[in-house]
């Protein structure tokens, strides 16, 4: 992997929204509210696909080499009397980021929209970020197609199936949202996706399809309606049968828990699975009803992702802030696929500073040796980091292994630990049409 020959510039974005640098000051990245400035071996180019956000109402912070320490950047350098403003990188799908972007928050600053915010400076005539690649995948990269292919397909698939209202909804998630699992679907390759859910049992802090009035704006509409076993199979069957290394996921951002419709979702399973064996049949989940998780399993299903934000119960409560379940009932749920021979994924949200704390590193060890789950995805905290730590009361004095070290250790750890981004096609070879 490339890295810059020296430290990147310091990033600000002026009154009038362009991005600028400033070479005076270093870029310098955030762990759980401390100042830290990154290695050179942290930093890769800005991933095509990224995108580069201004944060309103935070300064930005960047490292002063002279005097070795942070140092303030509260007013544009080249027109005095404006602020300068922060600025933060979100990485294009398959990358996990190292530290977060450096700020100074004003009184009064808005909350952060539902993003990812990873430290990006300026050095050789490009952008560099704290970040690296976590999954070799190419499924959701940007060079992987062009757009007036994906509003070709879907508006030709939209047409044969105007009667099957969840790949209708799938339409507007692609052509609206620009969601990389349903463009995929209509493209007839990878993963697919299969929302079922307009209810959920959990009321998540960074849900980003359903958010309280007031608060950060949820980025994309949560489904309506339960679709049929029917609906959901006339998506699976072909999928499964014709596209390229296939995977079908039930739990998907534009829904609650799929778990609460097991019943549809059972059925569905069972329509599939009487047609093909081919490709992966994969529940995203909270995990929370491990009685539905083992009907499920009994009825094909393949694999099963679990959303976690912590392996710590107090500040996975305060995240999920689940309703009518505990924190037993997650690990009890990995427990049973496991014991039906299935596959188990974390879908491990990283907030760099409180995912590779001590305290963390070591309840996310205790889970793996008392549960065995097969795969972490290295995934981004979608959510204000500074919102995330007030709202979870998070210590402020943590030590942080760092990420690089973090997973290293795990690594070592656990050598037969998988870790990547998107959920891995299981057992592709086993399977024929």
């Amino acid at each position: 992997m490339e890295h810059p020959s020296d430290f990147p510039a310091l990033l600000f974005a002026d009154g009038e929204d362009n991005i600028r640098e400033f070479t005076e000051l270093d870029m310098v990245g955030m762990s759980n509210g401390h100042f830290i400035r990154p290695a050179l071996e942290d930093l890769i180019p800005l991933p095509e696909g990224s995108d580069i956000f201004t944060l309103p109402g935070r300064f930005p912070v960047g490292w002063d080499p002279r005097s070795e320490e942070p140092a303030l950047l509260a007013e544009n350098p080249f027109a005095e009397g404006t602020p300068a403003q922060a600025v933060a990188a979100f990485m294009a799908p398959a990358h996990t980021a190292i530290l977060s972007s450096s700020y100074q928050t004003q009184d009064g600053a808005p909350t952060l929209p539902l993003f990812a915010y990873t430290a990006v400076g300026w050095h050789e005539g490009r952008f560099w970020v704290t970040g690296f690649r976590s999954d070799p995948d190419k499924r959701q990269d940007a060079d992987q197609y062009r757009q007036a292919d994906v509003k070709r397909h879907t508006k030709k698939k939209l047409r044969l199936h105007r009667d099957n209202r969840l790949i209708q909804h799938l339409g507007k998630c692609c052509l609206t949202y620009g969601c990389p699992a349903a463009r995929n679907y209509f493209l007839d390759r990878w993963e697919a996706p299969l929302p079922t859910s307009p209810d959920c049992n959990a009321r998540c802090l960074g849900c980003i399809s359903l958010q309280a009035s007031g608060c950060c704006p949820s980025t994309q509409d949560r489904i309506t309606f339960v679709p049929s076993a029917g609906e959901i199979s006339q998506i699976a069957i072909p999928h499964l049968q014709f596209a390229e290394n296939p995977i079908v996921s039930f739990g998907q951002g534009c829904e609650g828990e799929p778990l609460l419709q097991a019943v549809v979702i059972e059925e569905a399973i069972r329509r599939i699975r009487s047609k093909t064996s081919r490709g992966t049949i994969n529940l995203n989940s909270n995990s929370s009803l491990p009685a539905a998780v083992k009907r499920l399993a009994q009825a094909g299903l393949d694999s099963l992702r679990v959303s976690l934000n912590s392996t710590q119960e107090i500040y996975y409560n305060r995240y999920y802030r689940p309703k009518n379940y505990r924190f037993s009932d997650v690990t009890q749920s990995i427990d049973i696929m496991k014991d039906s021979g299935r596959f188990v994924s974390l879908n491990y949200f990283i907030l760099p500073g409180f995912t590779d704390s001590v305290q963390e590193y070591d309840a996310l060890c205790s889970l793996i040796r008392h549960h065995h789950p097969d795969f972490i995805q290295l995934r981004n905290l979608n959510m204000d980091p500074e919102w995330y730590i007030k709202s979870l009361a998070l210590p402020e004095n943590t030590e942080a292994l760092g990420i690089r070290q973090w997973l290293d250790s795990l690594q070592k750890e656990f050598p037969t630990l998988r870790f990547g981004y998107f959920n891995p096609q299981v057992h592709a070879e086993t399977h024929t049409p």
